[in-house]
């Protein structure tokens, strides 16, 4: 009757909440809701059947009324919060605007799977809805504040707890939550009004010794009222709120305060003298109550001697003996004792064992109700004069903190139910309750609540145990079914919950595969049989081992017979479709329960891919499956959806299983193809992210076959979806860059095919779309180019950069317009930054990385490029171009093999530095302000390295630079220029030829090897055409003319060598500059004219052959000037220092004969000559003529006398030509000039008389005295033309 009584209870929704809110949410109210559960899930749990004597049927029929009473309530809750619900199956899909007769048939089918043979359903109407009027009196519902109040009574409630089992303890913790005041009145208070309190303990606590403790007793006891009571009452009063300790000085300050209250209360009495009698009088009623009523005591004490006892405690005198007979009579008929209980429990029974007979039990069942009876009672007399307010609840939120307080013993009901029973209506029960409990978690997001339900679940199906497969049940079958349910009704709110039912769902695909009979091969040898024995099968035996579906028992067809009858029914029609509308109603989850289902479906797809016995790709076709249902979807939602598959594919595709990759690429083809299909509008970027996972797989997984796999999908949607494709591009040539460093023809074969047909066809319809990819299009290609393997596709690839060029140069105002994350660039500059910029840079990667064939071209296609389109830069732009392009000659300064470095001078760097020259000079305008300082620096580097090649090709740019360009400097270009002609003068005079000293080491060496080979000649040999001008004499030596010499003195010399070289560039460079190159050729003439004897009168220098001399100023003249003298300087030293020549040649350096500076010494002199000569001539530097002449004169009179000084022929003979252009410059001089120039020449003149001289210099000397004779008047001018004519 009871259970039927709550049966109808739980039924009605209304009355279940409003047993919580006005009972569990009461301070002052028993947890009647929270009692209700817990005893209902002890019931269902059948743990109190065999205690109190049921039989088996009996304990199984009152376990179905427990559980109909639990799920009852589990259904009231479901009702009371079904508006909060929303089910994904009468939501709109993303394809359809209304649900599809066929949806509303295929839930009734769901709900048909586990509604059988069930009590009640889910969706059925409760007696009573939220809406039902109380006929009491109800106040405002408030779930809030219903929260509060019950949160505050489990604090107090855990207070109680802990002050029950240590009072101080206790009320520290009420105090520290705020529950209890901290004065001993709000204590004392506490104490008195809580009945919940041990009463033990309450008297231990009053009765410590501690100030504190004694002041609380003091409050507690002076709150009580003994106004007109008589004494025993009084006490009995005082006794019934505590429990008298055990320890006589606890009783003994209690009863010493309660004797103080009472005579404070009782002023007008006469009875006692003094608080001390009362005090004596109540200890003695004390130990009457317990002598009278005490078991224990069998001869108890008689009214005589009760009296006696108390003799002379009233101030030395005795209480009347009627008063002490009448409390003597009152104790023995009524003991003192503590008020009773309000509150009843069944009594534990100790005797655990079944009960024997029918008898017994009807003595148990007797008892039990007494006890019943006698508990109802006390709780109707206690509320029968309470006026306590009742509220109505109304809201649905009450629901949450009803769930949390019940759903750990309604899981253990449940749990119990379906692990030890097999009858179907308790399974039914169970399942139906777990149903509703995870409906209610999921509604108000209980996370803990759901996932524990939903485990259980899980766990119950045996998919995921290790249980064997054979002891698999119709329960489990009807749980499996169940678990598919909540997945189709509840998805929206599952979460994490989803990884064990698309766990259970994988498991059950494997459990269909047994149920139909498919077989694969064992992937191990050995089985468990059921005995715990292990029988090894032969390799070419055939069993199926499922993932975590435990150990298959196999080998015989009786047991595979078993199997088959087993797990049949889960590859039923009605099962398999409800399986495969978990994924097709994937359409229909929400934003982010559908990114939940994706994520956790990929994490069992993992699992299944790692199965080290036969991985299986059922999670993994369904991914592809959800991807297309849900393609359709905002894109905000499916871009979330797309970053989880994208990880699961980017690990996929990497598999070292080829089949898994081989589906994974395939997979994402298909899906890529779809999605292109959609296009994309300007400046979105998810295309980028979906074709991302192409681009993680080819560089992440080394398999050629997936590699090539790979590009043939690119390659057919770069064919088939090219006008779709926007953001795309970038993945598609990203793709292609890693395959463009592939060692596999076929694979770089096809990549270049594909990145070929885009630029030239693809690019040239569709090249506004792909501008934000066009940068990776030009890295693309640089990386083919790179690609040392295949020479002809790098040459291709350079020709299709070229070919990048013509897009820019056609389509400015495309790059001008494009806007995406350059928003911060200039329109204008956009063309430079999207075009131009990258097509010169990876040109410039290219010179850096390749070998000498590639770079080569890729150095002249740049360098092409920019003499093409360089008139539409501007002048910023050129600035970040020559960053670029001195970067070739970083290159040259890193440190590496002595044989690429001189490589990379003598032909890289030569070919940059000509082509700089060629550009700077075509672009003169732009450039000159920023660009000349870095070009001569550049120059100046080249010319200080090691490599004779590099420093010429250095000297001759510098030359071609000022000729070209010279007529256009303006003071400042001539004052750097001349600054770095200078500098580059300073650096390259080989002084370590005047210092350098033999050491011991070296000396030794030379005694032993130094032999003399063959006549070699001088560096500064006369002979020498014009063309082998300063040719370095080591690179004509063999290795043997160095053997046994030191490697040190070898390097040395080789760089010695190289500045000598570079000298006698330079100084040919100086002559060629201010002069015109053809100089050295007129002055040739003039000397054979001078040699036949042909006398011209008039002889002027072709001021029309100058080249910038008439663009140059004094001071500029003056600086090459003193450049020339300190190398003819340097020269003549070295030539005079006959000791230091022959010591450097003994060590080698120049070989078979001893090292001169002739050409230098002569050709710097020469130099100077003409540059002094031509300024005194020159009417523009009247104002300097003096400082020229004075100049002018001092170097001619030092070179004759240095000329009558030498004494070897040949190095006389090496000055002939110039004494020659000293006596024909000299002679070209007016008469005014030339006296004041033969004044001082003349006697070293005539002490050149004294030598073997040359007709040339003979004839030059004839004249030359013949024009002083006319100058000085030594003789007319008619003598002179009798001497001439014969």
């Amino acid at each position: 009757m009871v259970i039927q009584a709550l049966t109808r209870i739980c039924a009605d929704a209304q009355c279940v909440v409003d047993i919580y809110v006005n009972y569990d949410c009461d301070l002052s109210a028993a947890n009647i809701f929270e009692r209700l559960v817990n005893d209902l899930s002890k019931i269902a749990q059948g743990r109190s059947g065999q205690e109190i004597g049921m039989s088996s049927i009996q304990e199984l029929s009152l376990r179905k009324k427990g559980l109909e009473c639990l799920v009852s309530i589990l259904k009231c809750m479901v009702e009371w919060s079904k508006d909060l619900y929303v089910n994904p199956n009468l939501e709109a899909s993303l394809g359809q605007e209304k649900v599809s007769e066929q949806d509303v048939n295929y839930g009734k089918v769901l709900d048909s799977l586990i509604r059988r043979d069930s009590v009640n359903s889910m969706d059925s109407t409760v007696s009573s809805g939220i809406g039902s009027t109380s006929t009491q009196a109800s106040l405002a519902d408030d779930p809030e504040q219903c929260e509060v109040i019950k949160q505050q009574k489990e604090v107090i409630e855990r207070g109680i707890e802990l002050f029950n089992k240590k009072p101080k303890r206790g009320v520290q913790y009420l105090q520290e939550q705020g529950m209890l005041g901290y004065t001993t009145e709000d204590v004392a208070l506490f104490l008195q009004q809580e009945e919940r309190l041990d009463t033990t303990q309450v008297g231990d606590f009053l009765g410590e010794n501690s100030k504190f403790n004694r002041e609380i007793m003091y409050s507690y006891v002076d709150r009580l009222d003994f106004c007109g009571k008589d004494f025993v009452s009084a006490l009995r009063i005082f006794l019934e709120g505590f429990r008298l300790p055990g320890e006589a000085q606890k009783i003994d300050r209690l009863m010493e305060k309660f004797a103080a209250r009472y005579l404070d209360c009782n002023q007008g009495q006469t009875l006692f003298a003094s608080a001390d009698t009362a005090y004596v009088l109540a200890y003695s009623i004390i130990i009457l109550t317990t002598d009278l009523h005490s078991s224990q005591v069998k001869n108890k004490m008689t009214k005589e001697q009760y009296i006696k006892m108390n003799r002379g405690i009233n101030d030395s005198k005795d209480l009347p003996e009627e008063y002490l007979s009448s409390v003597y009579d009152e104790i023995a008929g009524k003991k003192i004792a503590m008020k009773e209980t309000k509150e009843y429990s069944i009594t534990q029974k100790s005797n655990k064992h079944n009960v024997a007979n029918e008898k017994q039990r009807r003595l148990l069942c007797n008892l039990e109700m007494e006890q019943m009876a006698k508990t109802a009672k006390a709780l109707m007399e206690a509320v029968s004069h309470a006026q306590a307010p009742f509220t109505s609840a109304t809201h649905q939120e009450h629901v949450r903190p009803m769930f949390k307080l019940a759903w750990t013993p309604l899981l253990a009901a449940f749990s119990v139910g379906l692990q030890d029973c097999d009858d179907q209506d308790v399974v039914a029960l169970c399942l139906e309750g777990i149903r509703c409990a995870i409906r209610i978690a999921c509604i108000f997001c209980m996370q803990l609540e759901r996932d524990a339900y939903v485990q259980a679940l899980a766990r119950f199906t045996l998919l995921t145990a290790r249980s064997s497969i054979t002891e698999m049940k119709q329960k489990n079958i009807d749980t499996i079914k169940t678990l598919i349910t909540v997945a189709h009704t509840d998805g929206n709110y599952l979460g994490h919950s989803w990884h064990e039912i698309l766990k259970c769902i994988s498991q059950l695909e494997l459990a269909q595969l047994i149920g139909t009979g498919v077989k694969t091969r064992c992937a191990s040898g050995a089985i468990r049989e059921e005995e715990g024995s292990t029988r090894v099968f032969p390799p070419s035996a055939e069993e199926f081992i499922p993932l975590n579906l435990g150990i298959l028992v196999g080998g015989t067809d009786r047991r595979m017979a078993s199997i088959l009858e087993s797990v049949g029914e889960t590859s039923s029609q009605s099962v398999v479709v409800a399986v495969d509308r978990i994924f097709t109603g994937s359409t229909r989850l929400d934003g982010n329960a559908i990114v939940d289902f994706v994520h956790w479906l990929c994490v069992v797809s993992m699992d299944e891919l790692e199965s080290l016995h036969h991985p299986r790709m059922f999670s993994l076709q369904k991914i592809v499956e959800i991807s297309y249902y849900n393609m359709n979807r905002i894109r905000l939602q499916w871009s979330r959806i797309w970053q989880v598959i994208r990880d699961h594919f980017n690990k996929v595709g990497c598999n070292p299983n080829e089949d898994v990759a081989i589906f994974a690429v395939d997979s994402l083809r298909q899906l890529s193809m779809k999605f292109l299909e959609k296009g994309e509008l300007a400046n979105f970027r998810f295309q980028k992210d979906f074709l991302r996972p192409f681009e993680h797989i080819l560089k992440k997984n080394r398999s050629p076959t997936i590699r090539d796999m790979v590009i043939h999908c690119i390659a057919q949607m770069v064919n088939s979806q090219a006008g779709n494709i926007r953001s795309g591009w970038k993945n598609i040539f990203s793709v292609f860059h890693h395959a463009a460093s592939d060692y596999d023809e076929s694979i770089v074969k096809l990549a270049f095919q594909t990145t070929g047909h885009i630029v030239v066809s693809i690019f040239q319809k569709h090249f506004s779309a792909a501008i934000d990819s066009f940068q990776d299009a030009v890295k693309c290609l640089s990386e083919f180019a790179c690609n040392a393997g295949f020479p002809d596709t790098s040459m291709e690839a350079i020709r299709l950069i070229k070919h990048c060029a013509k897009y820019v140069s056609e389509g400015p105002q495309s790059l001008k317009e494009y806007t995406s994350d350059d928003m911060n660039v200039a329109p204008e500059d956009r063309v430079w930054v999207r075009g131009w910029f990258p097509i010169l840079f990876e040109l410039s990667c290219i010179i850096n990385r390749c070998k000498l064939d590639v770079r080569t071209r890729g150095l002249t296609v740049m360098f092409e490029i920019m003499k093409s389109y360089g008139l539409t830069f501007k002048k910023h732009w050129w600035q970040d171009l020559f960053r670029i392009v001195f970067r070739i000659f970083d290159n040259m300064k890193l440190q590496e093999l002595q044989t690429e470095r001189t490589e990379w001078m003598m032909t890289t760097c030569n070919h940059a530095l000509y082509a700089i020259c060629d550009v700077f000079t075509q672009f003169y305008e732009p450039l000159n302000e920023f660009l000349l300082a870095d070009i001569f620096a550049q120059i100046q580097w080249c010319v200080k390295q090691d490599n004779e090649q590099l420093a010429r090709s250095g000297i001759n740019c510098l030359e071609s630079l000022v000729i070209h360009n010279g007529k256009k400097f303006c003071p400042l270009v001539w004052d750097q220029t001349c600054s770095c002609m200078l500098e580059i003068f300073k650096t390259t005079i080989p002084y370590a030829l005047l210092t350098w000293r033999l050491t011991c080491q070296d000396d030794d060496v030379l005694e032993k090897y130094f032999d003399v080979e063959t006549d070699c000649q001088s560096i500064c040999s006369t002979e020498r055409n014009p063309s082998e001008r300063g040719l370095s004499q080591l690179s004509n030596h063999s290795d043997e003319t160095w053997k046994g010499k030191s490697f040190a003195n070898y390097k040395l010399f080789g760089s010695l060598l190289i500045k000598c070289v570079v000298q006698l560039e330079l100084i040919q460079t100086i002559d060629n500059i201010v002069f015109y190159n053809a100089t050295s050729k007129q002055e040739e003439d003039e000397h054979k004219a001078a040699a036949q004897d042909i006398f011209e009168a008039d002889v002027h220098f072709d001021t029309e052959n100058q080249e910038m001399y008439k663009y140059m100023f004094s001071k500029h003249l003056f600086k090459l000037l003193d450049c020339l003298l300190e190398s003819h300087s340097f020269a003549k030293a070295f030539n005079s220092n006959n000791e230091q020549r022959t010591a450097l040649w003994k060590a080698g350096f120049k070989g078979k004969s001893k090292p001169n500076l002739l050409k230098q010494e002569t050709s710097s002199l020469a130099c100077c000559l003409r540059v002094l000569f031509c300024m005194y001539l020159d009417e523009n530097l009247k104002d300097s003529w003096n400082d020229i002449q004075f100049r002018l004169i001092n170097v001619c009179r030092e070179a004759v006398s240095y000329f009558i000084s030498l004494t070897s022929e040949s190095h006389r003979e090496a000055w002939t030509n110039i004494l020659m252009l000293l006596l024909t410059k000299s002679l070209k001089l007016n008469d005014s000039k030339f006296k004041i120039h033969a004044s001082n020449y003349y006697p070293y003149l005539c002490e050149i008389m004294q030598f073997d001289l040359t007709p040339e210099l003979c004839a030059a000397l004839r004249k030359f005295f013949l024009r002083v004779g006319l100058v000085f008047q030594i003789y007319a001018v008619e003598n002179q033309r009798k001497i001439v004519e014969p």
